[in-house]
Formats: C-alpha cells, structure tokens, sequence
C-alpha cells in the first residue's frame, strides 16, 4: 500500500502551479493538525487519506483552491472545525467546496436511510454550485475503494453497489472514463470476485496473444502518419474487466467483443483525424456498420472521437480510435481535463460548458425541482438517469438521452413540448405512434400536427417513465 507525504503531493504540484505551493501547504498544515490522533480502518494516520484524494486531484492538475478543498474536506465532518472557520482561514470557494462534500450530520435525521438519501441529493446537486464539489467527492471515493480491503464483507459489498449506483454514472456524466473504469472494476472485484477473477485471467490471455499484432500495427500506423507528416501519438488500450463483464452478461463471446483490442490514434486537428481515417482504411479493411463518428455528433457527455472497427494482418479485430489531443485529455478526464487545457479560465468555462452543453445537467435540475422528498430524489436519479439510457435523434439530428423504456410522451415532455394540450402527433422512424410507444436506441423521432383529439386517462400515467411526464399528466386529469 502507497503511503503519500506532503512532499510527494508537493513535487506534483510543482511541475503545474509551483506558485501556489505555500497555499496548498497551510491547508495541509491545518488539516493535519486536526486530524492528529485519528487513524484509518488500516491503521495509518488519518491525514493519509486527505493527502492521497488531493494526489488524485494534483494528478487532474487541480487549481489551489480544489487542492486544499481536498486536503480539508473531512475537517468538519471529523473535528469541531466550522464552514465559517475555514472561510476565514482561506476563503470563501474553498468553503463552498468543503461544505458541498460534507455530510449532513445523523442527529437530523430518525433513520440510517433518510440520512444516506440526503447526503446523496446533497452531493449530487452540489454540482448546480461548483462542478468541483463532484470531482472532489469522486476523488474521494476513488481512494476509499482502492483500500476498501480492511472494511468487513459486507461493508465491501454494500460500498461497491452504492458506488455502482451513483459514483460511476457521476464519472461517466462528466466524462471522467479514467476514473469511471476504475470504480467500475473495483466494485466487480468485491461484488462479483468469481467472474472478475475469471475475466482478469481471460483478458492476460488475450493481451499475450495479440501483442504482437497491436505492436505490428503501431510500427504501420506510425510510419504512415510520418510519412504525411501528421503530429501523432499513439497508445495500445485494452477494455477494462467491467465492459467485458457487462458484454457478457448480454450473451456475447469474448470473440463477439469487437472493442476488446484499441488503438488510439491522437493528432492535431479534426482535419487530419479524418484523413487519418482514410489512411487506416487504405491499410486495413473496416468491418461495414462499426464506424462512429462521434467528432460530428459528441456523446452526451461530450466525448468526441472517430471508432472504426478493423481486421489486422493476422486476422484480429481492433477498434481505432481517432481523435485530437485535446479530444484525448477530455476522453480519458471529461471536464477535469479543463485544468489541463484551459489553464486559469479552467473554473468558469467548466462550469459554463457543463450547464449550456451537458444534457445531464438539465435532467438533474428538472428532477430536483419535481422530486418531494430525498427518497423520491434518489430512486428518480437512479431510474432516470443513473441507468442504462437508450439514445434517440430529434427530427433535427440532435441526440437526445432518455431512460430505458421511455415513450414518446417522455421525449415531449423532455423538449418542453406541450404536446397533449396542444393535439400534437409524433412520428418515429416516419410512422405514426401512440403516446405510450416506447422508444428504442436510434429512432428518429418527429413531432407533427394532428387534428385527433387525444384523450387523457389516469393510467396513461403508469405508461411513462420520467418523473416530469408524470407530474404533467397527473395535472391534465386533475384539471379535467
């Protein structure tokens, strides 16, 4: 087990923001101070912790308020410390964020789940405050699951399956892949430890045998975008233990999992990622229906890159991944790559981007001012938004996320349309629908004038899904 000083933390620090090394420091000094005599469950000193999230963050090259936010964000929860205190000692963002990752003490509440549920909205929504709060709390749980090994057994399980159900989706929605990977692969070690073991062994398998051939197709690929006098990187990738796992589980082979093997190809603008397309296909023949062209429509979560599927010399599949470098640093870090790539403005157009751009975003505010209480919050998150989600176009070509099992009704009312009072019709694939019709991945869906009078009933209700849908049908009866 890693042990981290401060001075470690320091020589990070130092190679992106030395100047702000003595502010990081005296947050260190306090933090350290307060949580002498206290030691974690392995028997190290508390501050080990504190120290090892602010690693994970100095590594995301995290501005000094963040970094201290890190190194003081169990202060108040564990010592007599107040929000107050630390806004007078620093300042007031560094109290924002201490505040947003602190949990809400248990003498408010009367039971053990009212209390997890409204720390859970608490942190989830503290988002709509500082995207920061997210990161910081991601970081924290990235370092209790990487030494979940001196909790009990059913500690491990109930903390793989909470950070299963909340912290990967929160990864995943800012586009944190590096981050999301690991929890994901961690929780399946302490979950499922058979299949992960079983996986782990399979997947050894698969790299020694097909080495030679990545190796082989990096030497081509190398020497063709040398030749074009491209700028280039290029990095071997292999899916993480829980894609495969979550392959398999939908009945597919280990030979049927066309993305087992990568290359990611980076270059210096979106121009030559297309051309680079071209000389890769020149190469190597691309199998019909893999390519996506995620550079032109960005997921959700605004991960931007070209995927095409190709047969190697020796007859392997490997996906190639084509992107820029700065597409790369947001595909492995989502909006904490803004640190990296947009230096001193990094705070103001990462918190800008993700309310314009994160669809998200949006979902989550709605959701907040619909749900009644804590419990309902929770279980709405985790059924519209922390799942697995289907993808459909509006008749626009914009991609739109939507719980699994949404309707057309769900899509109306997700795009503020007023479709019920307003006798509107939709179109899905070019074919008229009922409003109950439930939508599939990639239906192209279109929202026309219909001069049929729609007729609401009550159990229309139980045939959505979102929240939001609900809320508005419930409404239209009761004013009937």
């Amino acid at each position: 087990m890693e042990t981290i000083t401060f001075n470690d933390l320091k020589e990070i620090i130092k190679n992106y923001n030395e100047e702000e090394i003595e502010k990081v420091e005296k947050a260190y000094e306090f933090a350290n101070k307060l949580h002498e005599g206290q030691f974690r469950q392995s028997g190290e000193p508390y501050i080990s912790h504190p120290l090892a999230v602010t690693k994970i963050l100095a590594e995301m090259k995290a501005d000094s308020d963040t970094l201290c936010a890190g190194l003081l964000h169990d202060v108040v929860e564990d010592t007599d410390t107040t929000i107050k205190e630390i806004e007078e000692l620093f300042n007031k963002e560094i109290a924002v964020l201490v505040d947003g990752v602190t949990k809400i003490s248990r003498m408010n509440f009367s039971s053990k789940e009212e209390m997890k549920d409204a720390n859970t909205r608490k942190i989830v929504t503290g988002i709509s405050k500082d995207v920061r709060i997210i990161i910081i709390k991601l970081a924290d749980r990235l370092h209790n699951m990487r030494t979940l090994q001196f909790k009990k057994e059913f500690k491990q399980k109930e903390n793989s399956l909470e950070t299963m159900e909340i912290f990967v989706p929160l990864a995943y929605y800012i586009g944190a892949y590096r981050i999301k990977s690991e929890l994901e692969d961690i929780s399946l070690r302490y979950l499922k430890p058979c299949e992960y073991n079983e996986i782990e062994k399979k997947m050894e398998k698969v790299k020694m045998e097909t080495d030679s051939c990545l190796n082989e197709m990096v030497k081509e690929i190398h020497e063709l975008l040398l030749n074009e006098n491209i700028p280039f990187e290029i990095k071997k990738r292999t899916k993480n233990i829980y894609g495969v796992y979550k392959q398999l589980m939908n009945n597919k082979r280990m030979c049927d999992i066309h993305d087992l093997l990568a290359l990611k190809i980076m270059v210096d603008d979106v121009r030559n990622c297309y051309y680079t397309l071209g000389l890769i296909h020149s190469k190597y023949p691309p199998i019909n229906g893999k390519f996506k062209d995620f550079i032109c429509q960005p997921k959700t979560n605004m991960y931007q890159s070209l995927h095409t599927t190709v047969f190697s010399k020796d007859e392997n599949l490997v996906q190639t991944q084509i992107r820029t470098f700065d597409m790369d640093k947001i595909a492995s870090f989502g909006l904490t790559a803004y640190w990296d790539i947009n230096k001193g403005e990094a705070r103001k157009k990462m918190q800008k981007d993700l309310e314009n751009k994160y669809q998200f975003f949006k979902s989550l505010n709605e959701i907040n001012v619909l749900a009644g209480d804590n419990q309902e919050f929770v279980n709405t998150i985790k059924k519209e938004l922390f799942t697995n989600n289907i993808y459909v176009y509006s008749s626009f070509g914009e991609i739109i996320e939507l719980p699994q099992h949404a309707t057309a009704i769900d899509y109306a009312c997700k795009m503020g349309l007023n479709i019920i009072e307003n006798n509107q019709g939709i179109l899905v694939n070019g074919q008229p629908v009922s409003l109950d019709y439930k939508l599939k991945n990639n239906d192209i869906i279109k929202v026309v004038e219909n001069n049929l009078v729609i007729d609401v009933q009550d159990d229309l209700i139980e045939k959505v899904n979102t929240l939001q849908a609900k809320q508005k049908i419930k409404k239209i009866v009761e004013g009937k």
